[in-house]
């Protein structure tokens, strides 16, 4: 299971059993792993990660993720934090480190101590709600700038950079992820980033593992199960709706992106 903490922008979550892939889509999070162990994809690319490893995902992402460690004596525990451009841009005149190219947008690596002692200090401020209100957001902001100072610093640094190579790709994947049933030209995609074509494709891959066209594709998927599974449409107007023009194109490559057809899907879609 998944929850909020009592802190804002707080998440913790519980998982009990391993669970099959599920795909969802993830939002910029820090999230570091306390005990058990799970995988993320994205694209061609596989991450897993376990105890004491962390994972940012620094711009919206459709991924299939997984737990692969988790039992009722040892569930796996994760704690993290929702990855908002504007704290992070008020540490940014403190940091000294200049980004220095593009950056994925998602990366996995292990904790420091100091991390992992700060993310701690914020769990026990879930019990002391007076203390929290003064304390926790200075606690956050210390494990921001830890993040700002660790080797995957670049990544949470240019989510609070407003004119930075990854803004300029959150902006067009922004764009997709609103009008997933239009077609577009990748030249028009790149004049919005304010970037030539051919740096805007490379850095959009860098970022996401996908192409353009690949990214519309999972996002229409995603909402397809949606409507199919959430809102109980038929297979044909969700097919429809959400920009296919096949219903059998639409059933294969649901298919191929969930491991089941739509109309036998029972539901497995997660919040990453």
């Amino acid at each position: 299971m998944g929850f909020e903490g009592a802190i804002d922008g707080l998440l913790l979550s519980v998982v009990e059993a391993p669970t099959l892939p599920s795909a969802g889509l993830a939002s910029p999070t820090f999230a570091l792993v306390a005990q058990g162990r799970k995988r993320l994809a994205l694209g061609q690319q596989v991450f897993e990660y376990g105890a004491g490893d962390y994972v940012i995902v620094s711009v919206d992402l459709p991924v299939t993720g997984h737990f692969v460690e988790a039992s009722k004596a040892e569930p796996c525990l994760g704690v993290g934090l929702e990855l908002r451009p504007d704290l992070i841009a008020s540490l940014l005149l403190d940091a000294t480190d200049k980004p220095g190219g593009p950056v994925r947008g998602l990366s996995v690596d292990h904790a420091s101590a100091e991390l992992v002692d700060a993310m701690i200090r914020l769990l026990r401020l879930v019990h002391q709600p007076d203390d929290a209100r003064v304390l926790a957001p200075l606690v956050q902001r210390e494990i921001l700038w830890r993040l700002l100072r660790s080797p995957q610093g670049a990544a949470v640094r240019e989510i609070g950079l407003a004119d930075s190579s990854l803004s300029h790709v959150a902006r067009v994947i922004s764009w997709i992820r609103n009008h997933y049933t239009e077609p577009f030209r990748i030249e028009d995609l790149a004049a919005m980033a304010g970037m030539s074509t051919s740096a805007f494709h490379r850095h959009f891959r860098v970022v996401t593992e996908l192409t353009p066209i690949q990214f519309q594709k999972k996002i229409r998927l995603h909402e397809a199960r949606l409507r199919v599974v959430g809102l109980g449409e038929d297979v044909t107007s969700a097919g429809y709706a959400v920009g296919y023009d096949s219903p059998s194109q639409f059933s294969r490559e649901y298919r191929r992106e969930f491991g089941i057809p739509p109309s036998r899907d029972g539901g497995r879609i997660v919040q990453v």
